[in-house]
């Protein structure tokens, strides 16, 4: 049955204009001028046309390339809320037996692949799989999340800490991305992925989790040469990583800085925006064509320094507005978001309209549709499959 479109709510000469990094040249300043959706049937007929044997849609969209719709993503797309990944968990109980295994990391990163065929396809992991390879031990726990054994809390511990050689330590990692490649080919982008510097530093100085990051601010504010040190080495791993997932077949790559926007701006810029941008500015070294993708929740506060990091694409969570957001960033870099996952919660036409909402105000050049975080527990398998038609629906 095919969906209605909902009206265009907002007058064309406020829509705001995309963007696309500085690297790639002038960008092209065009406007939404309408957006219209199809049918699902004809989106779903449509989809061969969507990758190309050079290059899939979603990275053509970050390079500032005219596409007819906004390719389409979820983070957390391959995990708790589908019922195939509830059957395989119930076999493989532990996160780290699921997520360390070649033959599983494959089968849960194609799971949504399979069932929705979003435009790009996330590596199943997590941020903190590089801490064994660093000396770290870790393991996440259910009911609890991830717990570090021995938080590094001292310079003696931090010494202790060892540069992260991908190679040696996840090659799975390497083998997973090149069947994850051999697999979608170019319909979609395959994605992997990575945690910043101080968000790795704040699982390992909290011991895990945290609301109130009272131990590493601690640190930051009583011994900040011992932080700096540990956040130098997580730069360096982090960079080391970044490029090893790109030589195995990696498209884009995407930083989740999550606990940076614990920081003040002031603090941010000391301690997240430097390691950030010398990972962005040494993974280009290399790889100058690799879009990097930086995601930190809760950004608000520190919009206007995120594009300082020299990332490609800024990706927003759902309580900034898209358009105000747009306008924040500048024209120098794409965007990615912003939908609230609760939307997923809502009626159909209540997830359309959203959409459609998010998708006029981010303008039809360099935007990635998203949500603005993970896809919650408990989220409606159908309703997941309702916001990819209805994305592979639209037309600019």
């Amino acid at each position: 049955m095919a969906t209605a479109c909902p009206p265009l709510s907002l007058p064309s000469t406020s829509l705001l204009r995309g963007g696309r990094s500085a690297r790639a040249g002038p960008r092209r300043r065009q406007q939404l001028s309408a957006v219209r959706c199809s049918a699902v049937g004809e989106a779903v007929a449509e989809q061969a046309s969507v990758g190309t044997a050079e290059e899939p849609l979603l990275v053509s969209a970050i390079r500032g390339k005219k596409v007819d719709r906004p390719p389409v993503w979820l983070m957390r797309q391959a995990g708790r809320y589908m019922k195939s990944y509830q059957s395989l968990c119930e076999r493989y109980p532990k996160f780290r037996e699921r997520s360390e295994n070649v033959d599983l990391v494959v089968e849960i990163s194609l799971q949504p692949w399979k069932v929705f065929k979003p435009d790009g396809v996330i590596l199943f992991s997590d941020i903190l799989t590089p801490l064994p390879g660093m000396n770290i031990p870790f393991d996440i726990v259910k009911g609890k999340g991830p717990v570090i054994y021995d938080p590094l809390r001292t310079a003696a511990a931090v010494n202790e800490v060892r540069e992260f050689v991908p190679e040696e330590w996840v090659p799975y990692v390497g083998q997973a991305l090149n069947l994850l490649r051999q697999e979608v080919k170019n319909e979609a982008a395959v994605l992997g992925f990575v945690g910043a510097p101080f968000t790795l530093a704040s699982y390992c100085v909290e011991g895990g989790s945290s609301k109130n990051f009272t131990m590493i601010k601690k640190l930051a504010f009583s011994e900040p040469e011992i932080l700096h040190n540990l956040l130098q080495k997580f730069t360096i791993s982090m960079v080391n990583y970044i490029k090893y997932q790109a030589d195995n077949g990696a498209q884009a790559v995407q930083i989740f800085d999550s606990w940076a926007t614990e920081l003040s701006p002031a603090d941010f810029e000391e301690f997240s925006l430097p390691y950030l941008k010398q990972i962005v500015d040494s993974v280009k070294k290399t790889h100058p064509d690799l879009p990097l993708i930086l995601y930190a929740s809760g950004s608000g506060g520190l919009l206007e320094r995120l594009p300082l990091t020299g990332v490609d694409v800024v990706s927003l969570d759902w309580t900034v507005d898209m358009a105000e957001g747009r306008k924040r960033l500048g024209s120098n870099v794409a965007v990615q978001g912003n939908v609230d996952p609760g939307v997923l919660f809502g009626s159909k036409d209540f997830i359309t309209k959203r959409i459609y909402d998010t998708v006029q105000k981010a303008g039809n050049v360099g935007h990635v549709l998203n949500l603005g975080h993970g896809i919650k527990v408990g989220t409606p398998e159908e309703n997941v499959a309702h916001f990819f038609e209805v994305a592979k629906g639209i037309r600019y």
